[in-house]
This record gives structure tokens, sequence and C-alpha cells, in this order.
């Protein structure tokens, strides 16, 4: 049964249409390399530069937030350009806990795994930082800052800026005298009841 499938399809191939030229033309297309000569254009470059006013497509994607912790004057911004909420903060947490804690720890004093095994110079604690302008830590997430690489591609700028307000709440917290906690929140601190 299976022989004579098989020799109907063989049968049946030769009536194929398509001509191995097809196959050749797909594989050797004209184009035209990066930094190539072109005889085409009148200035002999192949590569062209996008008709005017035309955006990338990568723009389109962009947040209506700064991507940088400067203003366009140059000032260096003061104030979190987006509504703190609990939702904020949460992401803020969560982005600070995957990408910053494994160098400077969970509390942000610098005290992790990684700072314990680094045989450079271990991350410093980001409380040592407290009171820089909030563009200041946003310019050192997107641009790195001495042996820290730059977190752009990992971290959307409303991620950045959301690290940004959880590191503010984590370096306020850390200073705060527990006096100054809530009763309940008080007593868990110092061990009564949790």
């Amino acid at each position: 049964m299976r022989a004579g499938i098989l020799a109907a399809a063989l049968a049946l191939l030769p009536g194929c249409t398509c001509s191995t030229d097809v196959f050749q033309r797909m594989e050797a297309q004209p184009k035209y390399l990066p930094y190539q000569e072109s005889g085409l254009f009148e200035d002999g470059r192949a590569m062209r530069a996008p008709p005017e006013g035309t955006v990338p497509r990568e723009v389109l994607k962009r947040s209506p937030l700064p991507a940088g912790g400067k203003t366009p004057e140059g000032a260096v911004i003061t104030r979190i350009p987006l509504a703190v909420t609990a939702e904020v903060m949460a992401r803020g947490q969560k982005r600070f806990d995957i990408y910053c804690a494994t160098c400077h720890g969970l509390l942000g004093d610098g005290d992790s795994m990684v700072a314990r095994n680094m045989s450079v110079r271990p991350p410093p604690s980001l409380h040592d930082f407290a009171g820089k302008p909030v563009g200041w830590y946003f310019d050192v997430i997107t641009q790195g800052y001495g042996l820290m690489p730059s977190y752009r591609q990992e971290l959307s700028t409303e991620d950045r800026w959301a690290v940004v307000a959880y590191l503010l709440a984590l370096q306020r917290s850390q200073r705060t005298p527990l006096e100054q906690a809530p009763p309940e929140a008080r007593a868990r601190l110092s061990g009564g009841t949790r």
C-alpha cells in the first residue's frame, strides 16, 4: 500500500511547474550593502537619508516623561515627573529588587552577596547619596556610574522614575527615627507583635 502511494507521488513530481530559475533569483537578489557605491544616484551612494519629515518608529514608543535627569535648559530635575502612587512604588520596589538589590542590597546599604564577593571596589551604600536631586539618580540609572552599567535597555523611562521614587522612600525609611513611625509599625519594628 505504501509503495503505491509513494509511486503515485513520484509520478506527479515531474508535473511541478516551478523552474529552478525562480529559486536562483530568490538566492541572488540584487541589493546594495551599507556604504556600497551606486550608479543609480547622482552622489554615488547607495545609503539614502530618510525623507524629510519622517519619524523613526522608535520615537512613537517614547514616554511623555523626561528621558534624562535634566530639563531642556540643562537644570537637574528636582521633582519626580509622574504621580507617585502605591502602584508606582510597588513597581519601583520590584524593579529595584531585580536590578539594583543584587549589588546594592535590599536596603540599598551596599550589603549584598555580589558586593561581598567583588574583587574590585564594592558597590556603595545608596544612603551615602541621600539628598541628591532626583534627576541625578535617574541619570545614574540611565547612563551608569563608575563600574555600574547603564540600565536604559532593561528599564523603561517610567520604570526608572519608579525606581527613583522607591529609592527615595528607602533612603527616608533608613534615616527615620523609630519614634516617628506609626504606633502599630513601631511595635512591630521594636520586636513586639507581628
